[in-house]
């Protein structure tokens, strides 16, 4: 097989495992097994979208996804944050 199968076997299974992850993912008190399992299923579209050459679809995808990135990433930590005040302040 070509590299190009590779690459695109290799992201349909992350993107399976990964929407299996994030079904399951809520279960987890981790925020950051969480926002892993966000994260898993981009990266295999990225790579379905590279292997099929689909570059401005591609470039928008990451675009898009580095900024979703960011603000999952501060509402984890924003949400740890008030989780700590609130058991602070019922103690």
């Amino acid at each position: 097989m070509e590299l190009v199968q590779y690459t695109m076997y290799t992201g349909y299974i992350l993107l399976i495992i990964g929407t299996i992850g994030a079904v399951l993912g809520p279960m987890s008190k981790d925020p950051i097994k969480k926002l892993l399992n966000v994260e898993v299923p981009s990266v295999g579209l990225s790579l379905i979208l590279l292997a099929y050459n689909h570059t401005l679809a591609l470039m928008t995808f990451l675009a898009v996804n580095a900024a979703i990135g960011l603000v999952l990433i501060r509402a984890v930590i924003k949400t740890v944050e008030n989780a700590e005040d609130y058991h602070e302040k019922n103690k």
